[in-house]
């Protein structure tokens, strides 16, 4: 029986806390999948601002609107080049999701979905969340992408983005939730700055995909499981008695 192994956790777990366990799982070339459930705050203990807070955002230990840019773990983790990587919103495109979850799930090897998911932390009506989904997609907070290294084999760019440029401002989105309304109440001059530098950040960040997304592919190194099916490796003075294997041999066990 094919066995299907999914990790679930959240973004304080995979962005901070437990960062260096699941990029090992990556690393490792396993038939591992992982999905994290992203509210970009660590709503376990109170809304204390993690690695995939916004800036501008207001949480626990930044009161005052967190001042970095969140971490892009996506393209971290794109840049082993054997990884399926996936980043989805349900409420922006169900179809979308689907399609990640489907070839995540096929693919052989590891594979990281990471799905947007709202929180009571973010200060909006929760009957809302879809819609809040949506907007977070229309501005560019949240680009839509899909990482298959599977592309590949038919010469195909394995970068797919899948969100059409933003149609909103960021603050159309932002300004919804009370994570960054209050900052606005408290510091106005402060939110201003913080709202535009947001803006420059989530602005930068869709550039990037979209130059990703149309280039032919060859800016993505292959991966280690195309590179190793024709290594050979003489073995035979290790004491192993193994003599020559390829690569293939040493990953079915040997």
């Amino acid at each position: 029986m094919r066995r299907s192994i999914w990790l679930v956790g959240g973004d304080g777990w995979a962005y901070d806390i437990g960062y260096g366990g699941l990029d090992h799982v990556l690393a490792s070339g396993r038939n591992v999948n992982v999905l994290v459930l992203d509210t970009e705050v660590y709503s376990n203990t109170g809304g204390q601002a993690s690695k995939a807070t916004p800036l501008g955002a207001v949480a626990q230990f930044a009161a005052a609107g967190k001042r970095t840019a969140r971490k892009d773990l996506a393209m971290q983790a794109i840049a082993y080049g054997n990884v399926y990587v996936a980043t989805v919103a349900m409420g922006a495109n169900p179809q979308q999701t689907l399609d990640a979850f489907r070839e995540a799930e096929a693919y052989r090897g590891p594979s990281l979905i990471l799905a947007y998911c709202q929180c009571i932390a973010h200060g909006i009506d929760m009957r809302l969340g879809m819609k809040q989904q949506d907007l977070a997609v229309a501005s560019g907070h949240w680009p839509l992408i899909r990482f298959n290294p599977e592309l590949r084999s038919v010469s195909a760019n394995p970068f797919q983005l899948d969100s059409p440029r933003p149609t909103i401002k960021l603050k159309e989105y932002a300004y919804n939730e009370m994570r960054y309304k209050s900052l606005a109440a408290m510091r106005p001059q402060e939110a201003a700055a913080l709202a535009e530098m947001a803006q420059a950040v989530a602005t930068e960040r869709y550039r990037s995909y979209e130059e990703l997304a149309q280039r032919d592919g060859s800016r993505f190194h292959p991966a280690a499981e195309a590179v190793s099916q024709e290594l050979v490796v003489d073995l035979s003075d290790s004491g192993t008695g193994l003599g020559r294997r390829t690569g293939n041999e040493l990953r079915k066990g040997d």
